[in-house]
């Protein structure tokens, strides 16, 4: 028996890969600081975790509405509406186990074969497995350094065709940390005004901000609300990324078919999840006040100190907690400088080129770890940066 030829178009995640080969190091004794993994290093909320356990004592074990629970849905359109400017319904609201489905379910309702659909690049890997996937055509729309990571609106003017069905954005992003510009946002909203295309607009990492304003949304054009998808979640703002919750906010029309996709993969989220859900939206925010503010603190000492190592260059992070330097002054390809880090200094990243190839020359770090370790890692780094500069030692693994 074979597999079916279309498995052989999904993509995967390095940082899993990467995560796999830094525990074999583990295990034969080796120290290994873990920068690979995107995901906060914060506990869950206690409040978080008591909506939990009181929602098990109460039976919420069992199924739910495919759709989400509806107090839940209410107050994620709350939360929504509040946060991003608008109206929006909970009759809008898809509530599903984790962010990916709002990427693979609403792309499996609208993209037919032979469409384009333009994503960031670098971006999140899935964006371009579920474009191929699907029998779509992956346009990248690459991003900048010298624009902060965000889209050259000429570029994107020019890349936008009759057959463009669905333009993916991501803002904060993942892996650059760049934050895409009120500005330059209504521009993208203007292009896409009188074309017959959807936006998905990943906004997971949004409360992840360290500028004084919220990053802005796409959504707060009122034109764009009936022509976006919004994709958030649990994971990255409540530390949650175990729980599996996500959800979409999208037109009422194409709700029918989430829900469909839903009951025909998932039947629905887990009851005592979404209790815990409706604690994060509507209890104490402090937590997330208290675990961004750490991040923006590593943030600026662990950017100073990769500034600091030869050959590389970090632009200071918007919003998400990722560092993504410039390497190509090391004259080593990112790849390999990413092996050679993990293999000899015991820091695990990941080479960019594993987000697409506008990443070639990058490699990205989660600061998502301890201050101590992360200055750590950056005195392991510079330890070894003798080996290329000058390029008097051939690098070994």
């Amino acid at each position: 028996m074979k597999l079916a030829e279309r498995i052989g178009l999904l993509g995967v995640e390095s940082a899993f890969d990467v995560l796999v080969r830094a525990r074999a190091l583990e295990a034969q004794g080796r120290s290994v600081i873990h920068l690979e993994i995107g995901e906060p290093d914060f506990p869950t909320p206690a409040h978080i975790i008591e909506a939990a356990k009181q929602a098990l004592d109460e039976g919420w074990t069992h199924y739910g509405p495919t759709q989400g629970l509806p107090e839940l849905r209410e107050a994620i359109a709350a939360y929504v509406s509040r946060t991003r400017g608008i109206s929006a319904r909970p009759e809008q609201v898809c509530v599903v186990p984790g962010g990916k489905p709002i990427i693979y379910f609403p792309l499996i309702a609208l993209v037919e074969a032979g469409d384009e659909v333009i994503y960031p690049n670098p971006g999140f890997p899935i964006y371009e497995s579920m474009i191929r996937f699907l029998g779509a055509k992956p346009v990248p729309m690459p991003l900048e350094e010298s624009r902060g990571f965000s889209f050259d609106l000429d570029l994107f003017r020019d890349l936008l065709t009759d057959r463009t069905k669905i333009v993916i954005l991501n803002s904060p992003q993942n892996p650059t940390g760049g934050v895409i510009p009120r500005d330059d946002l209504k521009q993208i909203a203007l292009l896409l005004r009188d074309r017959d295309c959807m936006v998905l607009a990943d906004e997971i990492y949004g409360r992840i901000c360290y500028a004084e304003e919220p990053p802005a949304s796409i959504l707060e054009f009122p034109w764009m609300q009936e022509k976006t998808i919004l994709l958030d979640g649990f994971s990255k703002t409540y530390a949650m990324t175990g729980w599996r919750m996500g959800y979409g906010v999208m037109p009422e029309w194409l709700v029918v078919a989430v829900n469909k996709l839903m009951v025909n993969s998932n039947s629905c989220t887990a009851s005592f999840t979404q209790r815990a859900g409706i604690a994060a939206l509507t209890g104490p925010q402090d937590d997330l006040d208290r675990m961004v503010a750490e991040f923006r603190r590593r943030r600026d000492a662990f950017c100073k100190g990769l500034n600091e190592i030869p050959g590389f260059r970090c632009a200071l992070p918007g919003g998400a907690f990722y560092a993504f330097p410039n390497v190509s002054g090391t004259g080593i390809a990112a790849k390999e400088l990413a092996d050679f880090l993990l293999n000899e200094a015991g820091v695990a990243c990941l080479d960019g080129a594993a987000f697409g190839r506008y990443g070639e020359d990058y490699i990205r770090f989660s600061y998502a770890n301890s201050l101590p370790n992360l200055l750590e890692a950056v005195e392991r780094i510079k330890k070894i940066s003798t080996r290329w500069t000058g390029q008097t030692t051939l690098l070994t693994r």
